[in-house]
């Protein structure tokens, strides 16, 4: 009912309802942004608090973002099958469940399961594909651009939250600073649960840019496992399948699994505090927001395999470059920006190719599948990293490794835009 009151206020604005739900799940994942932050802040509290060694939280990251990589796939099918908002809220409400356990928890298995399990599982249920979903659905126009904000709203969490969480962290306790991230889970839930829709025929709109009304699919009898994998069976003898989930992979690997979870850790290895540490990573989403909007802007008018060249080669050299720059004021913060155009620029290009060679029913299905290979490569990342310091105590071959991975990534791409889509799936399984 709130939806179309809405709806009927803004077609006399001459404003589409689809910006309504850009902005919902704007919101939802600055706030989710904030989740995903959390457990970077709390590493190295937690680790002295209870005497703990650094690998000991960063496997429950691991387990998080693997969970997440297994989950992913089924995302765009379970909105495919249930509705956007009902699975919006599931996720939402485990992510309260989660962060809250968390606040009581005192044994490493404890963070085992409310971190890797539950933070996990309520990630892996929307992943990207919930703002892959919501551009196809909602956007013709415009669809590059839309995916880039909603893929930005990643640093404007990061930009609003980390450093206030950081300070909370330092000057109370870091059990405070999870009341943030809890809060606005709730603000988000009842946001969707009253404004959320799922197709724009269900208030009789097409798509912006569209006149003709998309009947949604008819609600198959297989349940979302099922489809999901039907959808990757007719995708898994395409090579496009395999270069796109490759060079994902190796994006996750480089940026949330190694970045996003250790670039803190990194900097008190060298005398750089939690605060200070976590200005930079502000600072690094004030670029990275403007980052993914332009890659978005730019993914609807310029080549995307050459965008993508550029922003795997751009981020081999940050990575290669960070363990030597010496960690001061300057470098640090020109480092940030650097690394912050770039941090997640991969997204809008990834989703146009996917878009193309695989259609906008099968497409966001599709995706979920790419989305937990780079899932799988931040887990890697993140357990991997956090081995190799308390093993040889040092994250510099860590990072090293993950720049010469995304040069790899960078050949992926020159063979890919070779390749010419022999098929392009447009129709639902």
């Amino acid at each position: 009912m709130f939806s179309s009151l809405l709806n009927q206020h803004l077609t006399r604005l001459n404003i589409h309802y689809g910006w309504v739900m850009a902005l919902l799940v704007f919101l939802m994942t600055i706030f989710s942004s904030a989740i995903g932050s959390a457990p970077q802040l709390i590493i190295l509290p937690i680790t002295q608090e209870f005497g703990w060694q650094i690998s000991d939280i960063t496997n429950a990251i691991g387990i998080m973002f693997f969970t997440l990589a297994c989950l992913a796939p089924f995302s765009g099918a379970l909105m495919l099958n249930l509705g956007v908002t009902p699975v919006v809220l599931i996720a939402l409400g485990l992510d309260i469940i989660g962060l809250g356990l968390c606040i009581i928890a005192f044994e490493k298995w404890h963070f085992l399961i409310t971190i890797g399990v539950f933070l996990g599982a309520a990630s892996g249920i929307i992943g990207l594909g919930l703002a892959a979903t919501i551009a196809s659905r909602w956007f013709l126009k415009r669809r590059g651009l839309v995916v880039g904000i909603l893929t930005a709203a990643f640093a404007a969490g990061q930009l609003l939250f980390v450093p206030l969480m950081a300070w909370i962290t330092t000057v109370l306790d870091w059990r405070y600073a999870l009341l943030i991230p809890i809060t606005g889970a709730l603000i988000s839930s009842i946001l969707f649960l009253f404004f959320g829709r799922n197709w724009p025929a269900d208030l009789n709109l097409a798509p912006l840019g569209g006149t003709t009304l998309i009947k949604p699919p008819q609600k198959t009898v297989n349940n979302a496992v099922i489809v999901s994998f039907q959808v990757l069976r007719s995708a898994i003898s395409q090579p496009s399948f395999w270069i796109l989930s490759g060079t994902f992979f190796i994006c996750g690997l480089s940026s949330t699994g190694i970045v996003g979870q250790h670039f803190i850790a990194f900097c008190a290895d060298n005398n750089v505090g939690i605060i200070a540490a976590s200005s930079y990573l502000a600072i690094m989403g004030v670029f990275n927001f403007m980052g993914t909007i332009g890659s978005g802007w730019l993914s609807d008018r310029y080549d995307n395999y050459k965008l993508l060249m550029w922003f795997y080669g751009l981020r081999a050299l940050s990575l290669i470059y960070l363990p030597f720059s010496g960690f001061e004021f300057l470098t640090l913060l020109l480092w940030a920006i650097f690394f912050g155009l770039d941090f997640i620029a991969t997204v809008p290009p990834t989703v146009k190719l996917t878009s193309k060679y695989f259609g906008v029913i099968n497409g966001p299905v599709l995706f979920g599948w790419i989305f937990a290979a780079h899932q799988m490569g931040s887990a890697l990342a993140a357990s991997s990293a956090g081995w190799s310091r308390d093993t040889i105590l040092s994250y510099t071959p860590s990072f090293v490794a993950a720049g010469f991975l995304s040069m790899l990534a960078v050949f992926l791409i020159i063979i890919f835009r070779k390749l010419e889509p022999s098929e392009i799936d447009s129709n639902p399984i």
